[in-house]
This record gives structure tokens, C-alpha cells and sequence, in this order.
């Protein structure tokens, strides 16, 4: 599920000529993202490093290695929004023995959104990313205790 949600962000962006409209589609992927319930906004749920408010609310289908990894997120900034759904687009669904080997950077490389992120963005999506690994360690060796 998520490889091909992620190859279709892909696809799409290749059609997109320049920035502005790859950018406007990234606000219009967040628009489109599952809202938060604000009750998921607390600080457990928070992601530090990031300039913008982000929260990541995991939803995990199973128990050890073989569970599927889902979240919610969410934030106060619409590009952050569709970062979100970006990586959500390439984590949702896969087994949590697999997401440490997402390689995130290859990926946002792939689609131009690492060249043309501002540091402190850039900082983000690896807190982020950061998040979403140490939710999925997590949860591997709570399953091995």
C-alpha cells in the first residue's frame, strides 16, 4: 500500500514543471489529509525539532515485527501538513519490521522536495521521520520484553 500510494506522489510530480506547482500540490495533499482529533494533540504526540507544530499519532494493526504501521498528524502549517501526507504516503501500511529501512532522504530527493525545503523544513521532516522510527523501535521491543 504505501510503495504504491508513494509511486503515485511520484508520478505526479514527473507531470509537474516547476516548483511553485509541485509546492501547491503538496498544500493540496495536506488539505486532503485525514483530520486530527484534537484531543490526539498533546504533548506525547508532539514531534520536537520541528518549527511548525506536528503532532504523530501512531495506529498500529498487530503485534510484533509483522504489525502495519499507521499514524494520524497533523499540523499548524499547511506544507507541513502535506509533508505529513507525503510520509504518510510512504510508511502507512508497512510491517514495522520494515520502516527502518524506508530510506526517507532517497525518497523527498526523488520527488525535488529536498532541494527546495528551507533548512529549518528540512529539520523537520527528519524529526519527523525521526518520530515515526522511534515509534516503530518502539513498538519491536516492547513485542520482544
Amino acid at each position: 500500500m504505501a510503495e504504491a500510494e508513494f509511486e503515485e506522489i511520484a508520478e505526479t510530480f514527473e507531470f509537474l514543471d516547476d516548483w511553485e506547482d509541485r509546492y501547491r500540490h503538496v498544500i493540496e495533499m495536506g488539505r486532503d489529509l485525514t483530520p486530527m482529533d484534537e484531543a490526539l494533540k498533546v504533548p506525547m504526540n508532539k514531534v520536537e525539532g520541528c518549527a511548525s507544530q506536528v503532532w504523530i499519532y501512531p495506529q498500529i494493526d498487530g503485534t510484533g515485527p509483522e504489525a502495519r504501521f499507521d499514524f494520524l498528524g497533523d499540523s499548524d502549517a499547511m506544507i507541513v501538513r502535506g509533508l505529513i501526507a507525503v510520509l504518510h504516503a510512504l510508511y502507512a501500511g508497512r510491517r514495522m519490521d520494515a520502516l527502518q529501512g524506508v530510506d526517507a532522504g532517497a525518497a523527498l530527493a526523488r520527488l525535488g522536495l529536498d532541494a527546495h525545503l528551507s533548512a529549518q523544513r528540512s529539520n523537520g521532516v527528519r524529526a519527523m521521520v525521526g518520530r515515526i522510527h522511534a515509534l516503530a523501535q518502539a513498538h519491536l521491543d516492547d513485542a520482544d520484553a
